[in-house]
């Protein structure tokens, strides 16, 4: 009577290697059908085949190996989709993160001197309609589309797009005080709503262009060109989203002012 496939012919099976399959028995994710008791041969069923499969392709999306062993042994499929939905999440997070990088890298080692325009310019004192509360700085763009959203909601009729300022604690420290908002004419005091005094400033602006993947870029070569003309900043970072994903999908079209309060050093 066969006993099944041989580790060797399940290997060229699942196109899985000997000590993969080995490596997979050891830790309890897949468990031969049988296992001779004098030899140690391992056996396995061609049933096993698409859940070894399944195996290998969840480890190569990195899956911890916890999640992979209660997604192969749940056969409830909510249950394994709730497990692989959390993973991608995280795996889109990753991957969010290694393209900022290399979009950063790529602009840093092959810098365009001339591409910077930065223009000085005068603020007058104005009373906005925001939301200001202290967050994390791994927090503030989900905490921005909820400020955002709950300010659409509250001020329908807007004098110019939103804008953002952002302590230099937030930076500093990654906890800091940020005040997302829109200029209105009449600001409401509605829910986390409420009027937001802006004083008069002077600011050093700039505008990024594009998807924020290399702001940091942009921020930095703002920071050179505040240096060398003997400023300083004054105040909270001030961005103001004249485009964004709200207005366009095209990352393309994408515009952010970035402007600095600042004062000449005497």
């Amino acid at each position: 009577m066969r006993r099944g496939l041989t580790i060797g012919e399940f290997a060229r099976a699942t196109h899985l290697s000997v000590r993969t399959l080995r490596r997979y028995h050891e830790s309890g994710l897949l468990e031969p059908a049988s296992v001779d008791a004098f030899s140690g041969y391992r056996y396995y069923e061609a049933e096993q085949i698409p859940v070894a499969q399944v195996i290998h392709q969840l480890r190569e999306l990195d899956v911890p190996l916890a999640d992979v062993g209660k997604i192969v042994a749940t056969d409830d499929p909510d249950a394994r989709s709730v497990l692989i939905a959390a993973h991608l999440d995280r795996l889109q997070t990753s991957l969010d993160r290694t393209r900022a990088a290399v979009t950063s890298l790529q602009r840093l080692l092959r810098p365009d001197p001339g591409a910077l325009e930065v223009v000085l310019r005068s603020e007058p004192a104005r009373t906005v309609a925001g939301i200001t509360d202290v967050v994390a700085v791994g927090d503030v763009l989900q905490w921005y589309d909820g400020a955002l959203a709950e300010l659409d909601a509250a001020v329908p009729e807007r004098l110019g797009p939103p804008g953002g300022h952002y302590d230099n604690e937030l930076f500093a420290e990654g906890r800091g005080t940020v005040l997302v908002y829109y200029p209105v004419a009449d600001p409401p005091a509605r829910g986390r709503v409420r009027p937001a005094d802006l004083p008069a400033v002077e600011l050093a602006a700039t505008v990024h262009h594009g998807p924020h993947d290399d702001i940091d870029v942009t921020y930095g070569e703002l920071a050179t060109w505040v240096h060398e003309h003997t400023l300083t900043v004054a105040g909270p970072v001030q961005e103001t989203y004249f485009a964004g994903p709200r207005d366009n999908p095209d990352p393309q079209t994408w515009r952010t002012e970035i402007a600095w309060p600042v004062f000449r050093v005497s």
